[in-house]
C-alpha cells in the first residue's frame, strides 16, 4: 500500500515527570520507523510531555490526514484505555478517522521481550528450572488488568522456570518485596525480577527498590526488538479488523 493511503500510526505514552519516560516512547518510536519504512508515526502523551494526543490529532487534521490508528503503548486493557484513551480520541478533529486498537498485552512478544530482558541481566535457559521469578507490574485497581497479569505468570511457568509470581508497585498486593520472599521460602535457589512495564519512572522504580533482596533485576521493556513487533501487530489489527477476525 503507498505510505499516503496508510493510516497515520500516533503512539500514545502515559507521559511522566521522569525524563527517562519520553526518551523510553522516542526510542521505542524511532525504531518501529526503522521496522517499517514508509509507515508515518507520531507521538502523543496523555499528561506531563508534549505534544499531546489532542495536539498532535489536531495538527494531523490540519495537514489533510484523514486516517489515524492510535495505538495505547499500555500493557492491560486498565483505566487509561478504557476511559481516559476513549474520552481524547472523541474530541478528535471531525474530518478525522480515527481508530482505537488494542493495548500490547498480553502478548507472547512480551514473554519473550520480558525473557529477552531477565538473560541481558545475566540468566540463561539453563538457569530457568532453578530460578524464580517475580512478574511486577505497575499495578491497578482494575480487576480485569489484575487477572491478565495472573494468567501472564501462570502461563510463563508453564515454559519452565521454577516459579513465577506476580507482583504490583501499586494499589494491589502482593508487593514485589514480598513475591521475592515468597520465591525464597518456596525454596527456588535463585531470584529475578521481571518489570512488566515499558518505561522507567515513579512505579518502576519502586519495583526496582523492591527487587533488593532479589539475585537478578531486569531492565524494563523500554524498545525491546519484541515490544516493536507487537507495537505494529497491534496496528495492523485495527487497520485491517476483518482480515485479523479470518486469521488472515
Amino acid at each position: 500500500m503507498p505510505a499516503a493511503a496508510r493510516p497515520v500510526l500516533l503512539v500514545i505514552a502515559h507521559g511522566s515527570r521522569d525524563p527517562r519516560h519520553a526518551a523510553t516512547v522516542h526510542a521505542l518510536v524511532r525504531r518501529v520507523r526503522a521496522r517499517r519504512p514508509g509507515l508515518r508515526v507520531e507521538t502523543g502523551f496523555l499528561d506531563f510531555n508534549v505534544p499531546s494526543v489532542n495536539g498532535v490529532l489536531e495538527s494531523l487534521a490540519a495537514e489533510g490526514v484523514r486516517d489515524v490508528v492510535a495505538l495505547p503503548l499500555l500493557l492491560t486493557r486498565a483505566f487509561h484505555a478504557k476511559a481516559d484513551i476513549p474520552a481524547v480520541l472523541r474530541d478528535a478533529p471531525s474530518r478525522l478517522r480515527v481508530r482505537q486498537a488494542e493495548v500490547l498485552g498480553p502478548s507472547p512478544l512480551l514473554t519473550a521481550a520480558l525473557e529477552r530482558r531477565l538473560y541481558e541481566a545475566g540468566l540463561g535457559p539453563a538457569d530457568k528450572s532453578s530460578t524464580g521469578v517475580v512478574l511486577a507490574s505497575a499495578g491497578s485497581t482494575d480487576p480485569e488488568a489484575i487477572a491478565v497479569i495472573a494468567d501472564i505468570a501462570r502461563e510463563w511457568r508453564r515454559t519452565g522456570w521454577c516459579a513465577v509470581r506476580p507482583a504490583f508497585a501499586s494499589a494491589s498486593l502482593p508487593r514485589t518485596e514480598d513475591a521475592v520472599r515468597e520465591l525464597r521460602a518456596l525454596g527456588c535457589a535463585r531470584v529475578a525480577v521481571a518489570p512488566y512495564v515499558l518505561a522507567p519512572g515513579f512505579l518502576p522504580d519502586r519495583i526496582a527498590r523492591g527487587a533488593a533482596e532479589a539475585d537478578v533485576l531486569a531492565e524494563v521493556l523500554g524498545p525491546a526488538p519484541e515490544v516493536v513487533r507487537a507495537l505494529l501487530e497491534r496496528y495492523d489489527e485495527a487497520r485491517h479488523p476483518a482480515l485479523t477476525a479470518l486469521g488472515a
